[in-house]
């Protein structure tokens, strides 16, 4: 399916330099996300930042520097605001040169129809045009079709090593189209994945053995999650499903090992669905015209009534701080900011609402800064720590050390329950705090 916008564009092939020279000074620019961010436009930009101030470009998880920043490390000429951190963006954000939009990633369409007032130029790589006239926007469909047709403006940077993927909205015809750029043949960014520590290890046992035949996989980011794959890979877990937001290496494994069938999901029944995919080579490849795979825009993904229409949907994801009431900081150290709420949060009820379905927070007991080791379950979240999935909402939490269901526990039942999956040197510090604010009773042990 081809986005919608009004027809009758010139889409005239001009330079980076005069694709550039379109921007004018309080204007706003979309960069789209991932490897969808424009490169050489980004460079031209740059270029002539001298000319400019009040240039404001949307973003997110920039996965290589953008030059942009890079060439303005006062702030001058370009704000950046960004849906969700990768490292560079954090990095960034720390200097002071990025900022944080707040949002649940599966509303973000709806903010770009209905909230966000202007979106002057928009500029997304995109694959080289097929014979239909088509250019193929890759594996990154999440909110492009609302930007899309919302830009002013539409110039597309054309991107040989782009990976053309089959999706209800990643096609945009020439006519829906104002200029064409030619990018370089740069090769698109990977995600390393990570090794799988022991801890990660020991979480993935615990979730794997919750994971049934005909499960619905959602996976986020990071080795917890990639460690649950893994262990399916070595398990006899079969006909699973995968409806997810972000697709990474570890669930596209599993569909070249033939335990992904999709046969009993409810919607796109047969299909992996998915809004971007961030990994390795050998994934982009596998996706590139496979008609097994569906990428859909966020809001079909991540709105938690169309999660529960699958049976047996299992979500996955990670965490960096829990209190002992259940709530989890997923997206913050402090008032720093460093990713993002992303469709945690959506992804959880979700789950909760399937039938059978199940949602798991995952961390590790511990961490290390400067040389010391601390306890990631506290009493109290670190002030400024931002809230990413609310005690409410609370099912599974994982750590190394064992696994509780949440769900219809009290504050006392809770706080036991989370104290028991704290490394055991803080588990009587944490007791005694407990006690001291009355959370659980005075004779709990």
């Amino acid at each position: 399916m081809m986005i919608n916008r009004s027809g009758g564009r010139a889409c005239r092939e001009i330079t980076p330099e005069a694709a550039a020279a379109l921007v004018k000074s309080g204007d706003w620019l979309d960069y789209g996300a991932t490897f969808n961010q424009p490169d050489a436009f980004d460079r031209a930009l740059a270029a002539r930042k001298d000319a400019l101030y009040d240039v404001s470009i949307r973003n997110c998880l920039s996965m290589r520097p953008r030059a942009t920043l890079e060439a303005d490390p006062e702030r001058r000429h370009f704000a950046f605001y960004n849906w969700h951190f990768s490292g560079y963006d954090r990095k960034k954000h720390d200097a002071g040169l990025c900022h944080y939009i707040p949002c649940h990633l599966g509303e973000i369409p709806d903010y770009y129809r209905r909230f966000i007032e202007r979106v002057d130029i928009a500029i997304l790589k995109a694959a080289p045009m097929d014979a239909e006239g088509y250019f193929n926007l890759g594996p990154v469909s999440i909110w492009h079709p609302a930007v899309v047709e919302r830009a002013t403006t539409l110039i597309l940077e054309i991107t040989p090593d782009m990976p053309p993927v089959v999706g209800t909205h990643v096609r945009v015809h020439r006519d829906q189209v104002d200029y064409l750029i030619q990018g370089d043949d740069t090769p698109m960014p990977e995600l390393p994945n990570a090794e799988a520590s022991e801890v990660d290890r020991a979480v993935a046992r615990l979730i794997a053995t919750e994971i049934e035949d005909g499960a619905c996989l959602q996976v986020g980011i990071g080795g917890m999650p990639n460690a649950v794959t893994t262990l399916l890979l070595e398990s006899n877990v079969k006909d699973l499903g995968v409806h997810t937001e972000m697709l990474n290496d570890g669930l596209i494994e599993l569909y070249r090992a033939g335990r992904v069938s999709g046969g009993r999901k409810a919607t796109d029944q047969g299909l992996v669905t998915y809004s971007f995919c961030l990994g390795s080579r050998a994934s982009y490849d596998t996706l590139r015209h496979n008609d097994d795979f569906l990428c859909r825009p966020v809001d079909d993904t991540n709105m938690p009534d169309i999660i529960a229409r699958n049976d047996r949907v299992v979500a996955i994801n990670n965490t960096t701080q829990l209190d002992l009431q259940g709530q989890a900081a997923s997206e913050s150290d402090g008032h720093r900011h460093i990713s993002g709420t992303g469709g945690q949060s959506q992804f959880v009820r979700g789950a909760y609402a399937s039938k059978g379905g199940k949602s798991f927070i995952c961390l590790a007991s511990t961490y290390e800064r400067h040389g010391s080791r601390r306890s990631r379950i506290v009493l109290d979240l670190t002030p400024g720590n931002i809230v990413t999935t609310p005690r409410s909402d609370q099912m599974f939490v994982v750590t190394e050390y064992g696994m509780v269901n949440l769900k219809g526990r009290s504050v006392p039942e809770r706080a036991r329950a989370i104290i028991g999956l704290a490394h055991p040197d803080y588990r009587e510090e944490l007791a005694r705090e407990a006690r001291a604010r009355r959370i659980v009773p005075a004779h709990f042990l």
